[in-house]
C-alpha cells in the first residue's frame, strides 16, 4: 500500500492502490492489506469506510487484515457505527485485543477463512509464540467477554480520554487528531511539556515548528480521575 494514499479514516471512498510485481522477481508480490482499529492516531473506522477497503482488496486478491490491538476502545467509540460481527464480515483476519484492554497478555486471532487458518497453529509454533500454559490466556477472554466487561473497560478508557482532550482544549490548546478512542495527540508547547514531564509519562509524537510538539497520551481502564484533573490544572496553570 503506497503510504500516499489514504487508507486511513476519511469519507468514503477510500482509495487503495496495490502495486504488483512489475518487475518480477525482485519485488515482492503483494498479498494483504494491514490496517489498526483504532489507527495510531486513535481515529476509528466507520463501517462503510471498511466496507470500502474491503471491496478494493477482494477486487485485487489481496487479503484484508486488521490488528485489533486497541478494537476494544474502538468499538466503545461514541463515534463507532460496527460491531463484532461486521468485522468478522468485512476482514479476512482480525484479533481481539487483551493486553490493551485489562488483560495481562495476550491476543485473540479470528480467521474466518479456513484456507487461511489450516495451518495456524504450525505458524503459532515456527515464530516461537506457543506457551505451554496457553490456557491462561484463553481464560481471560472468557472472564473478559463475560456480560459486557470487555467493553466496560474500554468505556472508562475513552471517558477518560475525552475528559483529557476537553480539559486540554479549555486550556486553549488544539489536539492533532479527533479524540475518538483512549489516545489523546495534544500540540503544546515545548517548554510546559518538559515540566509535564516530569510529572508524567508520555513521549513526544512530532515536533510542530520550532516551539510547538505534538505529545501522545494514552488512558486506560485504570486511569483515576484525579490523574485527568491533575494533568489538566498544570496545563491550565501554564503560563510560558
Amino acid at each position: 500500500i503506497h503510504p500516499s494514499d489514504c487508507i486511513t479514516p476519511s469519507p468514503p471512498p477510500v482509495r487503495v492502490s496495490a502495486y504488483f510485481n512489475w518487475h518480477f522477481p525482485h519485488m515482492a508480490k503483494p498479498r494483504l492489506v494491514y490496517i489498526s482499529n483504532a489507527t495510531e492516531i486513535g481515529t476509528i473506522y466507520s463501517r462503510a469506510e471498511l466496507a470500502a477497503i474491503k471491496q478494493v482488496c477482494e477486487k485485487n486478491g489481496l487479503i484484508l487484515f486488521l490488528d485489533g490491538a486497541r478494537i476494544g476502545t474502538a468499538l466503545a467509540s461514541k463515534a463507532n457505527d460496527m460491531t463484532l460481527s461486521d468485522i468478522l464480515e468485512l476482514t479476512d483476519i482480525f484479533w481481539i485485543g487483551g493486553t490493551k484492554n485489562g488483560a495481562l497478555l495476550g491476543e485473540a486471532v479470528v480467521v474466518k477463512d479456513a484456507r487461511l487458518s489450516s495451518e495456524f497453529e504450525f505458524y503459532v509454533k515456527q515464530h516461537g509464540s506457543l506457551l505451554a500454559k496457553g490456557r491462561v490466556i484463553g481464560a481471560q477472554f472468557a472472564e473478559l467477554f463475560e456480560g459486557d466487561l470487555y467493553f466496560e473497560l474500554a468505556r472508562k478508557a475513552n471517558l477518560a480520554a475525552e475528559s483529557l482532550s476537553s480539559g486540554i482544549a479549555q486550556g486553549g490548546f488544539s489536539v492533532y487528531a479527533a479524540t475518538e478512542t483512549n489516545q489523546v495527540f495534544a500540540v503544546l508547547p515545548l517548554g510546559l511539556i518538559k515540566v509535564l514531564k516530569e510529572s508524567f509519562s508520555f513521549y513526544v509524537w512530532e515536533k510542530c515548528g520550532d516551539d510547538e510538539a505534538v505529545i501522545r497520551l494514552l488512558t486506560t481502564w485504570a486511569t483515576e480521575g484525579a490523574q485527568v484533573e491533575r494533568f489538566v490544572e498544570m496545563v491550565h496553570s501554564w503560563t510560558g
